[in-house]
């Protein structure tokens, strides 16, 4: 297996408020957020040589704009390449490994990653219905039958929870978690307190999922630029290195999904690990994608964070709170800042940069050094997960 084990970092990251904001246009989130990031990598915008934004679902003018350009154009940047990656909520995941390949084969010097997206306010609400209830799902298997995204997770929820004994409190509490890291982030949607009676008081959504298990549709944008890893340690105090990738695609409809309670993450999971050197026991923070609490807790087990069927009770416990041993998606994840399309994986990756970096704030987990990042998109069509490092562990 080829590694990419510490030849790329992340020097800068930048990110808008997440939520509801009409009077905020998409280009604007995303020259915002890419300005940050450009600032907090201690560069000139003229030494970005790669542009690579997301694709936005909002809007298709909007994304052509990003395909041909504007971003470029309304920083004022002379680029050798302009280009456009999408993978769903894999995106970040899939941003990493190009990054790697560009920079390692001297394409490209310093690449500027964008996503931004009006999901929240720029369509209306059967707009967002409707288009999550048609991509990943099979047109003529399972969408005559209603198949959407909040059935997909009921039926996942209910397979996990028949074969690991999983209560609902369990379950909702994962949505506390979130909530408790949001409740110390200003850019997330949603930082009242929530409780586990709150959760499950909440309205029945798809058994046994309720309103309060379910992400938010919103707008927002977030931004990272990498380098080399040798140009990293010249430009800022804390790099954040690659230090594993793993993936596995499993399937495109539900139904073909051999086991809808694993996933691919075990074995991505292990990839990452023997790639970075490092082992569960290394990790200080895990930031997990999170559209819903049932994929969480499946991560955990599988990424070995929590022994099969105790993730919940892991959870429940208070170790993946803040204080709690194992942090645990600490920007509140889709459950709590949002879920901005492509955004939502992206975000969490800009929040593992952030806590490494040391950047974090009030939510800043201390002396953390490794974190463990996943990623999936479509109907959890796959398994990614990123090892990421303030430093570069010696084989």
């Amino acid at each position: 297996m080829n590694s990419i084990k510490g030849k790329v970092a992340i020097v800068g990251i930048g990110e808008v408020p997440t939520g509801r904001y009409p009077e905020r246009s998409a280009i604007e989130c995303a020259i915002e957020a890419a300005r940050m990031a450009i600032h907090d990598a201690g560069i000139a915008r003229q030494e970005i040589d790669t542009v690579i934004p997301t694709a936005a679902l909002c809007n298709a003018a909007f994304n052509t704009d990003l395909v041909t350009g504007r971003v470029v154009e309304e920083l004022g940047l002379h680029v050798n390449n302009n280009l456009q990656l999408f993978a769903g909520g894999a995106t970040s995941a899939v941003m990493l490994k190009v990054a790697a390949g560009l920079i390692s084969t001297g394409v490209s010097q310093a690449i500027l990653f964008v996503h931004a997206d009006k999901l929240g306010t720029s369509i209306s609400d059967q707009a967002g219905i409707d288009l999550f209830s048609t991509a990943g799902i099979s047109k003529e298997w399972e969408a005559p039958y209603g198949m959407h995204y909040s059935a997909v997770a009921g039926l996942i929820t209910q397979r996990y929870m028949y074969e690991t004994g999983t209560t609902a409190e369990q379950m909702a509490a994962v949505c506390v978690s979130n909530r408790k890291w949001a409740e110390l982030n200003p850019n997330a949607m949603f930082r009242k307190p929530l409780t586990i009676e709150a959760v499950l008081a909440s309205k029945l959504l798809s058994e046994p999922l309720h309103a309060f298990e379910s992400n938010m549709l919103a707008d927002g944008g977030a931004a990272f630029v990498v380098v080399s890893a040798e140009r990293a340690r010249r430009l800022v105090s804390r790099p954040v290195y690659v230090l594993g990738e793993g993936s596995r695609v499993t399937h495109f409809a539900l139904s073909q999904e051999p086991d809808m309670a694993r996933f691919g993450y075990a074995q991505a999971a292990q990839e990452a690990y023997t790639m970075a050197g490092l082992g569960p026991a290394d990790i200080d923070l895990a930031e997990i994608y999170d559209s819903y609490p049932v994929f969480q807790l499946i991560a955990l087990e599988e990424l070995g964070l929590a022994p099969r069927g105790q993730a919940g009770a892991f959870v429940h416990s208070g170790a993946t709170w803040p204080g709690g041993k194992l942090p645990m998606t600490t920007n509140g994840g889709m459950l709590s800042q949002g879920h901005t399309g492509a955004g939502g994986g992206i975000a969490i990756l800009v929040e593992a940069a952030r806590q490494l970096m040391g950047k974090a704030g009030q939510r800043q987990a201390p002396g953390a050094r490794f974190a463990i990042e996943t990623a999936t998109g479509g109907t959890y069509v796959d398994a990614h997960v990123t090892i990421l490092g303030t430093e570069i562990p010696q084989a």
